[in-house]
């Protein structure tokens, strides 16, 4: 019996874009979120904290990228070598086997852990304005 790989990364590793993408790198972290332990109170505070921050400089439902305030002080704010860890862990485990453009992304990620910690953070300040 062959193992499915994790839902939605065949669909990404098909979806065109560049391995590199922010878009791409994003939706692998989002695609992880919940294997990060963060207590579900600290973490709803924090979320509804980056949105306020976004929704401070003008129309809270504007694209975010890393660089955007509200993304940066999420990501200082849940910031824990734990934290890290897991996030890393979790891209690590994710089977990419056959998926050539989804393995370079997680490659990518794996390789800069700031920098897939702040694409942590802008997934979940994406999750939290889709929520609302």
């Amino acid at each position: 019996m062959t193992e499915e790989p994790e839902p939605g990364l065949a669909e990404l590793d098909a979806s065109g874009l560049d391995p590199r993408s922010p878009e791409l790198l994003v939706s692998l972290v989002w695609l992880v979120l919940g294997r990060v332990p963060v207590d579900e109170g600290e973490l709803r505070a924090a979320r509804r904290r980056a949105v306020l921050v976004l929704a401070s400089g003008g129309d809270p439902h504007r694209d975010v990228d890393l660089d955007s305030p509200a993304v940066v002080r999420l990501a200082e704010e849940l910031d824990a070598p734990e934290r890290r860890r897991a996030l890393g862990g979790a891209l690590e485990a994710l089977d990419t086997s056959g998926l050539a453009t989804v393995e370079v992304a997680v490659e990518t990620l794996r390789a800069a852990p700031d920098l897939a910690w702040r694409f942590y953070a802008l997934a979940q300040v994406a999750d939290e304005l889709a929520d609302e």
